[in-house]
């Protein structure tokens, strides 16, 4: 034990320095990354952003996980069953899955077993928390754990992406006396089962997570992690944080800032020369849809017009928008919302839009709308993307389309969107879960904001009887011949202009190996080396 703690004492001194030298690490292993927005919580109940997602990864685990190719596989659930009815989960759970150890344990550690879960995912959804995760189990009866390493999940109607929907960190299970002992701060002292575990949290500054040795995942027979920590810094500016991972200070920058894109990246998309030998550049299809919604009870009148509304798909080159713009990383969206990646997905040339100016200006005259005398269109944005929305005003402008770019906080944007008070605005809907369903949800009537994320207020009672069919329906040719109709019909009707489905882009130091990744853009690093 003396050993174990000068080890991790070390592996904490070495961290801690890393961002002011340029020490040897003795041969340790540790991850570098920033994150700029900070951590507010490491509580899964609460891990509603990337931010935290990322970290709460490294530090928990659930009934199961997803693979880089979007399969749910086992994690702390061995095997499962479904019933023939699909109302009733059974997951069989591991035996030698152990919390990370703390002094409150009676004997510093136990092993998971299924009343763990009834706790977590009571947890989630009792009224007093008030979680962000609390829609995950909307459908659910009752959990029930039949003895330690049985735990059943009754569903009230059958859900066919439910499975999926335990992957998401939310599901994670925690340990009930650890909670209920720490009470609001076991955010900040988190235990879980993941490969790693927190050891040191400095606001605005640091987060350091060392390798949890009783992890119980092996890959070829050998434990994981690979790595002995990692250490997530806070620098705000991402020009610094750039500027440190230049100097091989980090190990991992991800996204693309328009700080640094350039000096990264050719206009083709490929790394610079420079980097070359440095760098690895990794794009991965990223399930996230960057669109412009357009408020179906704003009362301009324009808006309104069904052939006004195709008309403003058509007028935007969304090719040439993510040529340069994006430096070619991103698919422009000539379907629907339903990104590439996902089966309900479809490449089929009467569905969506592609650029035509003259057929929006033809359009626009059978709309028998006067350019002259209507009020001129508010696009409202964030910062981040004012280049795109003013890349959308010229398009528009030059078809005789009166618009403002209006730049406000994201906080004033969200809520807008959420009283309905923005005519066009620019978002993106990254996939909760793997399943075109998360999408579609985006224009059920039930779903209306603030009550749900159809914030386009969009209503068709086709649409609805078939996405009801979609989220039911067990046979997967039927879902995806319904996910598409839904997809087309709220095409066709133009609530929404897709502007691009988006990628997943990372660049790291050479001396990484085994980073990678999915469609949900999750950091997996428990199989992560470094040379």
């Amino acid at each position: 034990m003396i050993l174990k703690n000068f080890f991790y004492i070390c592996i904490t001194a070495i961290v801690l320095s890393s961002c002011n030298s340029n020490l040897d690490y003795e041969g340790k292993a540790i991850f570098r990354y920033n994150e700029p927005s900070g951590i507010s919580t490491l509580d899964p109940a609460f891990s509603k952003e990337q931010s935290i997602i990322w970290a709460v990864n490294q530090i928990f685990n659930g009934l199961v996980q997803m693979d880089n190719e979007l399969n749910v596989e086992p994690s702390i659930a061995k095997s499962w069953q479904i019933s023939e009815d699909g109302l009733i989960y059974t997951f069989n759970l591991k035996q030698d899955v152990f919390f990370h150890t703390n002094d409150i344990f009676e004997n510093g550690t136990r092993a998971v077993v299924a009343k763990d879960f009834k706790f977590s995912f009571e947890r989630l959804i009792a009224s007093k928390e008030a979680t962000p995760g609390a829609w995950v189990f909307q459908k659910v009866s009752s959990f029930e754990a039949t003895n330690d390493t049985t735990f059943k999940i009754v569903l009230k109607e059958p859900f066919t992406p439910f499975l999926g929907l335990l992957t998401m960190k939310y599901c994670s299970v925690v340990p009930k006396e650890i909670v209920e002992k720490l009470g609001d701060q076991f955010g900040r002292n988190p235990i879980g089962t993941g490969p790693f575990k927190m050891k040191l949290w400095v606001d605005n500054e640091k987060l350091v997570l060392l390798k949890n040795e009783l992890y119980f995942e092996k890959e070829n027979g050998t434990q994981l992690p690979y790595l002995d920590a990692i250490a997530i810094s806070f620098i705000p500016d991402e020009q610094s944080a750039f500027l440190e991972f230049s100097k091989g200070k980090m190990d991992f920058i991800s996204g693309l800032d328009a700080g640094y894109k350039d000096e990264l990246l050719k206009a083709d998309g490929t790394l610079q020369t420079a980097y070359e030998s440095r760098l690895t550049l990794n794009t991965l299809p990223y399930l996230n849809t960057e669109y412009l919604g357009i408020n179906m009870q704003s009362k301009h009148p324009a808006l309104q017009n069904l052939k006004f509304r195709q008309a403003l798909n058509y007028a935007i080159n969304k090719e040439e928008m993510v040529k340069y713009l994006r430096n070619n990383i991103g698919t422009a969206a000539q379907a629907g919302m339903v990104p590439n990646g996902l089966p309900g997905f479809s490449k089929q040339t009467d569905y969506g839009y592609s650029f035509n100016s003259n057929t929006a200006k033809q359009l626009l005259l059978e709309s028998e709308i006067n350019l002259k005398t209507i009020p001129t269109l508010d696009i409202v944005t964030t910062a981040n993307y004012r280049d795109l929305c003013e890349y959308v005003q010229n398009a528009w402008q030059k078809v005789g389309i009166p618009v403002n770019v209006n730049v406000v906080p994201s906080s004033h944007l969200r809520e807008l969107k959420a009283n309905g008070e923005a005519d066009i605005f620019r978002a993106s809907w990254i996939a909760d879960y793997p399943d075109s369903e998360n999408y579609l949800s985006m224009f059920y009537t039930n779903n209306f904001t603030p009550n749900g994320p159809n914030y386009t207020f969009f209503s068709d009672s086709t649409f609805d009887n078939n996405y009801q069919e979609v989220r039911r329906n067990v046979n997967e040719q039927i879902r995806l011949t319904l996910s598409v109709s839904c997809d087309s019909l709220v095409m066709y009707n133009a609530p929404v202009i897709p502007l691009f489905y988006d990628q997943a882009i990372r660049f790291y130091h050479n001396s990484v190996k085994n980073l990678e990744g999915n469609a949900l853009n999750l950091l997996e690093l428990k199989k992560v080396k470094k040379l």
